[in-house]
């Protein structure tokens, strides 16, 4: 073989290895979420965090679409007056699930936005919040569900968002008290009982609250309860689905399955390029 042959060989190879290079490295129905009041180098930071580049389609977040939907819940000095939290967002395929991934976020855990995310009507996305300090991330539901909406061409309603942010800064304020785990766990739960009986009066939800908080041997005060009954009345009123909740808490464990079989797939077909390529050329200096 002459080496003007070898030559075109090796550059179908390597436009080849080009183009499974951009498969694989596309990001298909990414959006991110950035807060607006970020400098420039905490943009990059964040960016950086969520393993894309600025060609991933970005949106911007205000401190005032904060305070929308948090600042009759919490105060405004924990909200505070810039808007740092950032969100990214990946559409996913039907019957994926929801998965939440969080770096500098101190207040709100993975299931507060999971649970949260659900109760909005948000399905099959892969999530990740981030700050470039440490923030309490209550602020951070409203980058999520701007950017899924971007990202899915799905639109949330005001009501879900009111009350999902509604159901985050409840949650994390029982979790103060009773700790963090507990509190999803029992709002979950709760939540759940009150989607599969259909109940909408608050002596009922009250009588559910009573009877979930005694199965997990919790102890709740008045006002705990109160809050609690408020928070369910809402999520009563939306038109929630419990094996939509169900499977979107738990189906984003077969696409991970699914996902690292194919990116494996396509790792193992750059290799054996790689290789070829490396040894055609030993080939031609031995």
């Amino acid at each position: 073989m002459n080496r003007k042959s070898i030559f075109i060989i090796i550059l179908v190879l390597f436009l080849n290895l080009i183009s499974l290079r951009d498969i694989y490295a596309q990001d298909e129905n990414i959006v991110i979420s950035l807060g607006e009041d970020l400098k420039e180098e905490q943009k990059n930071e964040i960016l950086e965090i969520f393993d894309v580049t600025d060609d991933t389609k970005i949106i911007y977040v205000t401190n005032e679409e904060e305070k929308k939907y948090l600042g009759r819940y919490i105060d405004e000095d924990i909200i505070g007056n810039r808007a740092i939290s950032s969100a990214y967002v990946k559409s996913l395929d039907d019957d994926s699930g929801i998965d939440v991934e969080t770096y500098n976020i101190t207040w709100v855990t993975k299931k507060m936005y999971m649970n949260a995310l659900v109760t909005a009507g948000v399905k099959n996305a892969k999530v990740k919040v981030a700050s470039p300090v440490k923030v309490s991330g209550t602020a951070a539901l409203t980058g999520i569900i701007k950017a899924f909406e971007d990202a899915s061409g799905e639109k949330i309603g005001e009501k879900e968002k009111q009350v999902a942010n509604e159901e985050v800064a409840k949650t994390g304020q029982l979790g103060e008290e009773i700790g963090k785990d507990k509190a999803s766990q029992l709002i979950k739960e709760i939540k759940e009982e009150i989607i599969v009986k259909n109940v909408k009066d608050e002596e009922q939800i009250r009588r559910i609250i009573i009877d979930v908080t005694g199965e997990l041997n919790i102890n709740l005060n008045e006002k705990q309860i109160s809050d609690i009954v408020s928070l369910m009345k809402n999520i009563s009123e939306l038109n929630l689905n419990i094996e939509d909740i169900q499977s979107q808490l738990r189906g984003i464990v077969n696409k991970i399955k699914e996902v690292t079989e194919n990116n494996q797939e396509v790792r193992s077909i750059l290799q054996r390029i790689i290789d070829f390529i490396r040894n055609l050329f030993a080939s031609l200096f031995t």
